[in-house]
Protein backbone atom coordinates (compact mmCIF):
# COMPACT_ATOMS: atom_id res chain seq x y z
CA UNK A 1 0.00 0.00 0.00
CA UNK A 2 1.35 3.42 -0.94
CA UNK A 3 1.93 5.93 1.85
CA UNK A 4 1.39 9.67 1.63
CA UNK A 5 3.12 12.32 3.72
CA UNK A 6 1.10 15.55 3.90
CA UNK A 7 2.99 18.69 4.86
CA UNK A 8 1.09 21.85 5.72
CA UNK A 9 2.77 25.15 4.94
CA UNK A 10 2.57 26.24 8.61
CA UNK A 11 4.48 23.17 9.87
CA UNK A 12 7.82 24.90 9.54
CA UNK A 13 10.01 22.51 11.56
CA UNK A 14 8.74 19.36 9.87
CA UNK A 15 8.95 20.94 6.43
CA UNK A 16 12.51 22.15 7.02
CA UNK A 17 13.62 18.64 8.02
CA UNK A 18 12.05 17.06 4.93
CA UNK A 19 13.43 19.67 2.52
CA UNK A 20 16.90 19.33 4.03
CA UNK A 21 16.68 15.53 3.95
CA UNK A 22 15.90 15.50 0.23
CA UNK A 23 18.41 18.19 -0.67
CA UNK A 24 21.19 15.69 -1.38
CA UNK A 25 21.57 13.25 -4.26
CA UNK A 26 22.78 10.45 -2.01
CA UNK A 27 19.70 10.65 0.20
CA UNK A 28 17.40 10.75 -2.81
CA UNK A 29 19.19 7.67 -4.14
CA UNK A 30 18.56 5.87 -0.85
CA UNK A 31 14.84 6.70 -1.04
CA UNK A 32 14.74 5.37 -4.60
CA UNK A 33 16.49 2.10 -3.68
CA UNK A 34 13.98 1.53 -0.86
CA UNK A 35 11.07 1.72 -3.30
CA UNK A 36 10.45 -2.04 -3.49
CA UNK A 37 12.52 -3.58 -0.69
CA UNK A 38 14.23 -3.03 2.64
CA UNK A 39 18.00 -3.20 2.94
CA UNK A 40 20.62 -3.36 5.63
CA UNK A 41 23.01 -0.45 6.01
CA UNK A 42 25.81 -2.65 4.66
CA UNK A 43 23.74 -3.56 1.57
CA UNK A 44 22.91 0.08 0.91
CA UNK A 45 26.58 1.03 1.20
CA UNK A 46 27.46 -1.65 -1.35
CA UNK A 47 24.71 -0.64 -3.79
CA UNK A 48 25.56 3.06 -3.52
CA UNK A 49 29.33 2.43 -3.51
CA UNK A 50 29.72 4.61 -0.45
CA UNK A 51 31.41 4.04 2.94
CA UNK A 52 29.13 2.63 5.64
CA UNK A 53 29.82 5.70 7.79
CA UNK A 54 28.60 8.00 4.99
CA UNK A 55 25.42 5.98 4.49
CA UNK A 56 24.78 6.01 8.25
CA UNK A 57 25.15 9.80 8.25
CA UNK A 58 22.55 10.18 5.49
CA UNK A 59 20.19 7.69 7.15
CA UNK A 60 20.21 9.70 10.38
CA UNK A 61 19.00 12.75 8.45
CA UNK A 62 16.29 10.79 6.59
CA UNK A 63 15.15 9.19 9.85
CA UNK A 64 14.90 12.54 11.64
CA UNK A 65 12.62 13.76 8.82
CA UNK A 66 10.41 10.68 9.23
CA UNK A 67 11.14 9.40 5.74
CA UNK A 68 12.78 6.08 6.72
CA UNK A 69 12.77 3.64 9.61
CA UNK A 70 15.87 1.84 10.91
CA UNK A 71 15.28 -1.35 12.89
CA UNK A 72 17.97 -3.49 14.53
CA UNK A 73 17.54 -7.22 13.84
CA UNK A 74 19.64 -10.18 14.97
CA UNK A 75 21.19 -12.52 12.43
CA UNK A 76 23.81 -15.27 12.45
CA UNK A 77 26.60 -12.71 12.36
CA UNK A 78 25.26 -10.45 15.11
CA UNK A 79 23.02 -7.43 14.71
CA UNK A 80 22.06 -5.75 11.44
CA UNK A 81 20.37 -2.40 10.90
CA UNK A 82 17.48 -2.84 8.43
CA UNK A 83 16.27 0.26 6.63
CA UNK A 84 12.78 0.67 5.12
CA UNK A 85 10.96 3.58 3.53
CA UNK A 86 8.05 5.22 5.40
CA UNK A 87 6.82 7.51 2.63
CA UNK A 88 5.98 7.07 -1.05
CA UNK A 89 4.49 10.50 -1.84
CA UNK A 90 4.99 13.91 -0.29
CA UNK A 91 2.18 16.46 -0.59
CA UNK A 92 2.95 20.09 0.14
CA UNK A 93 -0.32 21.76 1.15
CA UNK A 94 -0.54 25.55 1.24
CA UNK A 95 -3.90 25.40 3.05
CA UNK A 96 -3.91 24.98 6.81
CA UNK A 97 -6.15 22.39 8.47
CA UNK A 98 -8.57 25.08 9.62
CA UNK A 99 -8.87 26.59 6.15
CA UNK A 100 -9.26 23.16 4.59
CA UNK A 101 -12.21 22.36 6.81
CA UNK A 102 -13.93 25.57 5.78
CA UNK A 103 -13.56 24.87 2.06
CA UNK A 104 -14.27 21.15 1.70
CA UNK A 105 -15.52 20.23 -1.76
CA UNK A 106 -16.75 17.02 -3.36
CA UNK A 107 -17.53 16.55 -7.06
CA UNK A 108 -18.84 13.55 -8.97
CA UNK A 109 -19.89 13.14 -12.60
CA UNK A 110 -23.02 11.01 -13.02
CA UNK A 111 -23.19 9.13 -16.37
CA UNK A 112 -26.31 10.26 -18.24
CA UNK A 113 -27.53 6.71 -18.71
CA UNK A 114 -27.23 5.70 -15.04
CA UNK A 115 -30.73 6.89 -14.14
CA UNK A 116 -32.59 4.65 -11.67
CA UNK A 117 -36.08 5.34 -13.03
CA UNK A 118 -37.57 6.70 -16.24
CA UNK A 119 -40.98 7.45 -17.64
CA UNK A 120 -40.72 8.97 -21.09
CA UNK A 121 -42.80 9.36 -24.20
CA UNK A 122 -41.87 9.77 -27.85
CA UNK A 123 -40.23 11.46 -29.45
CA UNK A 124 -37.45 9.95 -27.36
CA UNK A 125 -34.13 8.23 -27.69
CA UNK A 126 -30.51 7.95 -26.70
CA UNK A 127 -27.19 7.85 -28.54
CA UNK A 128 -23.61 7.10 -27.64
CA UNK A 129 -20.58 8.51 -29.48
CA UNK A 130 -20.95 5.85 -32.23
CA UNK A 131 -24.67 5.50 -33.01
CA UNK A 132 -28.29 5.65 -31.87
CA UNK A 133 -28.82 3.18 -29.02
CA UNK A 134 -31.00 0.41 -30.48
CA UNK A 135 -33.70 2.68 -32.00
CA UNK A 136 -35.37 6.01 -31.30
CA UNK A 137 -39.00 6.61 -30.30
CA UNK A 138 -39.11 3.36 -28.28
CA UNK A 139 -39.55 4.22 -24.55
CA UNK A 140 -38.66 0.64 -23.56
CA UNK A 141 -35.12 1.19 -24.80
CA UNK A 142 -34.56 3.41 -21.77
CA UNK A 143 -34.28 0.26 -19.63
CA UNK A 144 -31.76 -1.48 -21.88
CA UNK A 145 -28.31 -2.05 -20.30
CA UNK A 146 -26.90 -0.14 -23.27
CA UNK A 147 -28.29 3.04 -21.75
CA UNK A 148 -25.23 3.34 -19.49
CA UNK A 149 -23.15 4.45 -22.47
CA UNK A 150 -25.54 7.25 -23.46
CA UNK A 151 -23.95 10.58 -24.40
CA UNK A 152 -27.16 12.36 -25.38
CA UNK A 153 -30.74 11.65 -24.21
CA UNK A 154 -33.93 13.25 -25.48
CA UNK A 155 -37.65 12.90 -24.75
CA UNK A 156 -40.80 14.97 -25.30
CA UNK A 157 -42.63 14.20 -22.05
CA UNK A 158 -41.93 12.39 -18.79
CA UNK A 159 -38.87 12.32 -16.54
CA UNK A 160 -35.56 10.73 -15.61
CA UNK A 161 -34.60 10.11 -11.99
CA UNK A 162 -31.10 9.57 -10.59
CA UNK A 163 -29.99 8.32 -7.17
CA UNK A 164 -26.77 9.85 -5.86
CA UNK A 165 -25.20 8.26 -2.74
CA UNK A 166 -24.66 10.74 0.07
CA UNK A 167 -22.21 8.82 2.27
CA UNK A 168 -19.47 11.35 1.49
CA UNK A 169 -21.42 14.19 3.15
CA UNK A 170 -23.12 12.31 6.00
CA UNK A 171 -20.84 13.57 8.78
CA UNK A 172 -20.17 17.03 7.31
CA UNK A 173 -21.70 20.43 7.91
CA UNK A 174 -23.22 20.84 4.47
CA UNK A 175 -23.16 24.36 3.01
CA UNK A 176 -24.57 23.64 -0.45
CA UNK A 177 -25.09 21.05 -3.17
CA UNK A 178 -25.22 21.75 -6.90
CA UNK A 179 -26.37 19.83 -9.94
CA UNK A 180 -24.80 21.04 -13.18
CA UNK A 181 -25.86 19.93 -16.68
CA UNK A 182 -26.00 20.96 -20.34
CA UNK A 183 -29.56 20.88 -21.66
CA UNK A 184 -32.11 22.37 -24.06
CA UNK A 185 -35.65 21.72 -25.33
CA UNK A 186 -36.62 18.89 -27.68
CA UNK A 187 -38.32 19.71 -30.99
CA UNK A 188 -38.55 17.73 -34.25
CA UNK A 189 -35.05 18.08 -35.74
CA UNK A 190 -34.28 21.39 -34.00
CA UNK A 191 -35.97 24.72 -33.44
CA UNK A 192 -34.18 27.58 -31.72
CA UNK A 193 -37.38 29.20 -30.40
CA UNK A 194 -39.02 26.02 -29.01
CA UNK A 195 -39.74 26.79 -25.33
CA UNK A 196 -39.97 24.08 -22.68
CA UNK A 197 -40.71 24.16 -18.95
CA UNK A 198 -38.10 21.82 -17.46
CA UNK A 199 -38.74 21.01 -13.82
CA UNK A 200 -36.35 19.68 -11.15
CA UNK A 201 -37.21 17.63 -8.07
CA UNK A 202 -34.95 16.82 -5.09
CA UNK A 203 -35.95 13.90 -2.86
CA UNK A 204 -39.41 13.99 -4.38
CA UNK A 205 -39.92 17.72 -3.76
CA UNK A 206 -40.35 20.12 -6.69
CA UNK A 207 -37.71 22.83 -6.29
CA UNK A 208 -37.43 24.77 -9.58
CA UNK A 209 -38.58 25.10 -13.19
CA UNK A 210 -36.35 26.40 -15.97
CA UNK A 211 -37.94 27.76 -19.14
CA UNK A 212 -35.61 26.57 -21.87
CA UNK A 213 -35.75 29.04 -24.80
CA UNK A 214 -35.19 26.48 -27.55
CA UNK A 215 -33.84 23.30 -29.07
CA UNK A 216 -30.59 24.60 -30.45
CA UNK A 217 -29.18 23.90 -33.92
CA UNK A 218 -28.00 25.76 -36.99
CA UNK A 219 -24.35 25.04 -36.21
CA UNK A 220 -22.48 21.93 -35.11
CA UNK A 221 -22.13 21.24 -31.41
CA UNK A 222 -18.45 21.58 -30.55
CA UNK A 223 -18.14 17.96 -29.38
CA UNK A 224 -20.66 16.15 -31.59
CA UNK A 225 -19.36 13.06 -33.43
CA UNK A 226 -19.15 13.23 -37.22
CA UNK A 227 -22.03 10.81 -37.82
CA UNK A 228 -24.53 13.05 -35.97
CA UNK A 229 -26.85 14.84 -38.42
CA UNK A 230 -26.52 18.58 -39.02
CA UNK A 231 -30.32 18.74 -38.89
CA UNK A 232 -30.60 17.38 -35.34
CA UNK A 233 -30.21 19.06 -31.94
CA UNK A 234 -26.63 20.35 -31.65
CA UNK A 235 -25.93 21.93 -28.25
CA UNK A 236 -27.45 23.20 -25.02
CA UNK A 237 -26.94 25.66 -22.19
CA UNK A 238 -25.18 24.89 -18.90
CA UNK A 239 -27.61 25.20 -15.99
CA UNK A 240 -26.66 25.00 -12.32
CA UNK A 241 -29.25 24.10 -9.69
CA UNK A 242 -27.96 24.84 -6.17
CA UNK A 243 -29.49 24.18 -2.76
CA UNK A 244 -27.95 26.06 0.16
CA UNK A 245 -28.68 26.47 3.87
CA UNK A 246 -31.06 29.31 2.96
CA UNK A 247 -32.61 28.81 -0.48
CA UNK A 248 -32.66 27.17 -3.90
CA UNK A 249 -30.87 28.91 -6.79
CA UNK A 250 -31.05 28.37 -10.54
CA UNK A 251 -27.74 29.79 -11.67
CA UNK A 252 -27.60 33.06 -9.69
CA UNK A 253 -31.37 33.47 -9.33
CA UNK A 254 -33.12 32.58 -6.10
CA UNK A 255 -36.16 30.47 -7.00
CA UNK A 256 -37.33 28.94 -3.71
CA UNK A 257 -36.99 29.31 0.06
CA UNK A 258 -36.50 25.58 0.53
CA UNK A 259 -33.11 24.62 1.92
CA UNK A 260 -30.81 21.67 2.61
CA UNK A 261 -32.50 20.84 5.89
CA UNK A 262 -36.06 20.91 4.53
CA UNK A 263 -35.11 18.62 1.64
CA UNK A 264 -33.46 15.97 3.83
CA UNK A 265 -30.26 16.00 1.81
CA UNK A 266 -28.25 14.13 4.47
CA UNK A 267 -30.99 11.71 5.48
CA UNK A 268 -31.32 8.21 4.04
CA UNK A 269 -28.68 6.56 1.88
CA UNK A 270 -28.95 8.67 -1.27
CA UNK A 271 -30.31 11.86 -2.84
CA UNK A 272 -32.88 11.52 -5.61
CA UNK A 273 -32.67 14.00 -8.48
CA UNK A 274 -35.47 14.08 -11.03
CA UNK A 275 -35.64 16.14 -14.21
CA UNK A 276 -38.70 16.19 -16.43
CA UNK A 277 -41.74 17.86 -17.99
CA UNK A 278 -44.87 18.14 -15.85
CA UNK A 279 -48.15 17.00 -17.40
CA UNK A 280 -49.64 20.45 -16.79
CA UNK A 281 -46.58 22.44 -17.95
CA UNK A 282 -47.42 25.50 -20.00
CA UNK A 283 -44.59 24.79 -22.45
CA UNK A 284 -44.34 21.05 -23.01
CA UNK A 285 -41.30 21.24 -25.22
CA UNK A 286 -39.29 18.22 -24.05
CA UNK A 287 -35.67 17.85 -22.97
CA UNK A 288 -32.25 17.14 -24.45
CA UNK A 289 -29.48 16.20 -21.98
CA UNK A 290 -25.87 16.20 -23.18
CA UNK A 291 -22.94 14.05 -22.03
CA UNK A 292 -19.24 14.78 -22.27
CA UNK A 293 -19.04 13.76 -25.96
CA UNK A 294 -22.00 15.78 -27.26
CA UNK A 295 -22.92 19.46 -27.28
CA UNK A 296 -20.57 22.28 -26.38
CA UNK A 297 -19.37 21.30 -22.90
CA UNK A 298 -17.36 18.23 -21.92
CA UNK A 299 -19.46 17.12 -18.98
CA UNK A 300 -22.45 14.97 -18.13
CA UNK A 301 -24.61 15.44 -15.06
CA UNK A 302 -22.29 16.74 -12.33
CA UNK A 303 -23.05 16.61 -8.61
CA UNK A 304 -21.08 18.91 -6.30
CA UNK A 305 -21.13 19.48 -2.54
CA UNK A 306 -19.46 22.15 -0.39
CA UNK A 307 -19.10 21.34 3.29
CA UNK A 308 -17.18 21.97 6.49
Amino acid sequence: MERDYKLLIDEEDKMADVIYALNAQARRNIMSLLRSSSYSVVELARLLKLPISTVSFHLNILSKAGLVSVVVKKNTRGNAKIVSRNVDHILLDFISDEEDVKSGHFSQEIPLGSFSDAQVRASCGMANENSIIIADDLPGVFFSPERYGAQIIWFSKGYLEYKIPNYMIKDKKLNSITFSMELCSEAPNYRNDWESDITFWINGVEVATYVSPGDFGGRRGRLNPDWWSDYSTQYGIIKNLSITEKAVFLDENRVSTRNIQSLGIQGGDYITFRIGIKDNARHQGGINLFGEKFGDFSQGLVFMADYS
